[in-house]
């Protein structure tokens, strides 16, 4: 296992969903040097078979090891439903791995006891049936009512957020039958905080919308603290790898870090 608290966190995902994760981060832990993976040219994982997921996953891990990565945050519903357990046993003790389900289950099993939660995600979070599994586990009496609102994603990668575009398709989906009577809303998806604002406004503050990123960050810092790896790097300096260049992607970095990054390109089969 690493133990050099300077080494930096991989964070991976489909496409530009995971900066919302990698953004909390840095937020939270200002010292950490981040490596981010988008894996662009597989983009949307929603849609993918377990297996393809999981192959993608392998390989961007593969990467993010050989760049000395001390932990690696799947900052991906679909990947963490679908690799989590594999890649931590490929990972083996060469690094810590952090999902962004694990953390969000527990957050929503101690504040919503005895609640109607919902859940919006791709079809590969909701199919898996992961988020129900392990909220049941926790015996609260938390009842999940989930969505599949697959567009979402798709939307959001091509650019089409805080628009009409977007207001509409999430009030079809918001309003289905699935999302009643609920106290609490999941984003199951990385990609959905760049809608919150929307989905917030949809509501009108009558429930409450749990985002992952800012739950994801917090146990990130947990686990660091608890394995003595918090960095003090000073202006630690950043890397975003893609393995296809997609426009929205850079622009997106732009709106997060608050200035032009440069992305390099890693294919992930020559």
């Amino acid at each position: 296992m690493i133990n050099n608290p300077s080494a930096p966190i991989g964070i991976f995902d489909s496409g530009i969903g995971g900066l919302t994760v990698a953004h909390a981060i840095t937020q939270l832990l200002p010292n950490e040097r981040i490596i981010y993976f988008g894996d662009t040219a597989h983009l949307p994982y929603g849609d993918k078979s377990e297996a393809a997921i999981q192959a993608y996953s392998i390989k961007i891990a593969d990467v993010l090891l050989k760049r000395g990565c001390k932990v690696i945050v799947i900052a991906c519903n679909s990947a963490s439903s679908a690799a989590y357990e594999l890649l931590k046993e490929y990972v083996n003790k060469q690094a810590h791995v952090v999902n962004v389900i694990d953390p969000m289950v527990e957050f929503v099993s101690s504040h919503f006891q005895d609640k109607n939660i919902g859940l919006i995600g791709t079809k590969r979070t909701v199919q898996s049936g992961i988020y129900s599994k392990k909220i049941q586990e926790y015996q609260k009496g938390i009842l999940l009512k989930p969505l599949a609102t697959p567009l979402l994603a798709p939307m959001i990668e091509e650019g089409y957020f805080n628009n009409k575009i977007s207001h509409d398709l999430i009030e079809e989906y918001l309003s289905n039958d699935s999302l009643k009577e609920i106290n609490a809303l999941i984003l199951a998806c990385t990609h959905y905080p760049l809608i919150k604002t929307e989905i917030k406004d949809f509501y009108n503050g009558s429930v409450e919308i749990l985002d992952s990123s800012e739950v994801v960050a917090l146990a990130l810092k947990k686990l660091l603290k608890k394995n003595q790896l918090l960095a003090n790097n000073v202006l630690p300096t950043h890397s975003f790898l893609v393995s296809d260049f997609t426009e929205s992607f850079e622009v997106s970095t732009q709106i997060f870090f608050g200035s032009m990054v440069r992305l390099q390109m890693h294919t992930l089969w020559s």
